[in-house]
């Protein structure tokens, strides 16, 4: 047996269970910061009952929902009704395996990388639309009928402010990509491509089914959405899903517009240092636009999508485009 290879396969056994322990911890204390910093912008005082500061509240959390029970209506679409959370969790923590943390680490150096993540955002919404159907209930049903149209509208704007990023760099690989930037003028591609930036945003705040725009799950009008016939684990599986994706979204966005792990100068000891501080800094502008904006009507949310978002990526892919082929 060639131990090289096997050494091979085992640290990068090793470097995705480090990997994922630690996503689980961001996820986790993700939802502690956006409870406190959200209290603190409305003048409430958040958890702050299980541990010092309540920094156990996310632990405690996560031990009452598997001890819940898991109530299942009789007439699911069983197997249907169990993948569904599987899938939408899957596709949004898979995509943090193809981000470059710092020079010279990543899990999955793909030449199409940054496509692949765009392919897994898209099938995270088969999740959504599996739980609807599979639940046999209307309100489950309509949530994913929402979620659906909303993901096909949002992905295009996503996508085509990602193509102008493609452009500038030639290259469909997330680290060539941090490399163009870094070899830049600008250093980073916000600066050039600010509209770019404002579009990817606002999509993904879209497409993570956030406020203003998570209509999908609307507790208003649809009790909980597309996971109203869920409890237990498999509920907690979706908003587990939902903050991977926000951290896999923020960690795009560091990778394609702020640099990603480049910075002013190096840190000793913490290469990741930059790539973190630039995620920690968009993670709380979801929490911020959380805490600040109502939820917007759908027809609003549509119209957002279709005729302001798309023209305007369109317009900043076809200058990109006509800058490259000049200069």
């Amino acid at each position: 047996m060639d131990l090289s290879w096997l050494t091979a396969v085992l640290l990068l056994i090793i470097f995705s269970l480090v990997l994922l322990i630690l996503a689980l911890l961001h996820v986790a204390y993700l939802t502690y910061a956006e409870r406190k910093i959200i209290a603190r912008m409305q003048q409430r005082l958040g958890p702050n009952r299980v541990g010092p500061r309540g920094l156990l509240q996310p632990i405690a959390d996560v031990l009452k929902l598997i001890q819940k029970e898991d109530i299942v209506h009789p007439h699911v679409d069983r197997p249907l009704f169990a993948i569904a959370p599987l899938v939408s969790l899957v596709c949004a923590a898979t995509g943090l395996s193809l981000i470059p943390l710092w020079d010279r680490f990543v899990l999955s150096n793909f030449n199409v990388g940054l496509l692949f993540i765009l392919a897994l955002s898209s099938l995270s919404a088969y999740g959504v639309i599996l739980s609807g159907w599979a639940s046999n209930s209307r309100y489950a049903f309509l949530g994913a009928l929402r979620a659906s149209a909303q993901v096909i509208s949002y992905e295009i704007a996503m996508s085509l402010a990602l193509l102008s990023i493609v452009l500038m760099a030639g290259s469909f690989n997330l680290q060539e990509i941090v490399k163009a930037q870094v070899a830049s003028p600008f250093k980073i591609n916000l600066i050039p491509q600010i509209v770019a930036f404002f579009v990817f945003m606002i999509s993904a705040i879209a497409e993570t089914n956030r406020v203003p725009f998570d209509l999908p799950e609307a507790e208003t009008e649809l009790v909980a959405g597309y996971f109203t016939e869920y409890s237990g684990i498999r509920f907690a599986l979706f908003y587990l899903a939902e903050y991977y994706g926000m951290v896999v979204m923020s960690a795009l966005a560091v990778t394609c517009f702020l640099g990603g792990y480049a910075g002013p100068f190096e840190v000793p000891g913490l290469p990741f240092f930059w790539f973190l501080l630039k995620l920690y800094v968009l993670l709380f502008f979801y929490i911020w636009v959380r805490a600040t904006l109502p939820r917007y009507r759908y027809d609003q949310l549509m119209s957002l999508g279709w005729k302001i978002l798309i023209p305007l990526a369109l317009v900043n892919l076809f200058v990109t485009a006509f800058i490259k082929l000049m200069f």
